[in-house]
């Protein structure tokens, strides 16, 4: 199977992009006619923040392939393999790797509704009999995995719709 890609929705790119112009007069507002005064360096700094924010927003995710994973932030990645998974562990909209020498590591851009689309670069089938504990109840997390409280019902694919009566 080929790559699967997953990344934010380009609107936080767009947002970096505009937040950049909108930043210009105020970082080149020390630069005008007469001497240029110290802050008027600094005040050109601001314009990192929405270039960072562009950038992260145009780089930033997971691709899933045959391999393994890789997982992008906005100046680094890291490669997984698929042997080096342990479980994949969805937690609220979220969802962890869990490696075999014990890492938890979060797959930008995947959320729960994606894990089949994963699983499926991979080669593998997904077993609902497998339940990965919940990498975030050791955190603090608000999610518990398995209470019926703060996990949504699951839906399968050939059930009956889900009524609330």
């Amino acid at each position: 199977m080929e790559r699967v890609r997953f990344r934010y929705n380009v609107s936080i790119c767009l947002a970096g992009i505009l937040g950049f112009l909108g930043a210009i007069p105020v970082a080149t507002v020390g630069f005008g006619h007469g001497p240029v005064h110290a802050y008027a360096y600094f005040l050109v700094l601001i314009l990192l923040i929405p270039l960072a924010v562009a950038v992260w927003g145009a780089r930033a995710g997971t691709d899933a392939d045959a391999d393994g994973l890789r997982v992008r932030a906005a100046l680094a990645s890291r490669r997984i393999g698929w042997t080096e998974v342990a479980a994949l562990a969805p937690a609220g909209r979220r969802v962890y790797v869990r490696t075999t020498d014990g890492r938890t590591i979060r797959l930008a851009a995947v959320s729960r509704n994606d894990l089949p689309r994963l699983v499926a670069a991979s080669g593998q089938r997904i077993s609902r009999a497998t339940v990965a504990p919940d990498p975030m109840s050791a955190a603090g997390g608000r999610h518990r995995a398995g209470d019926p409280e703060t996990e949504p019902p699951v839906r399968e694919p050939d059930a009956e719709p889900v009524s609330d009566q």
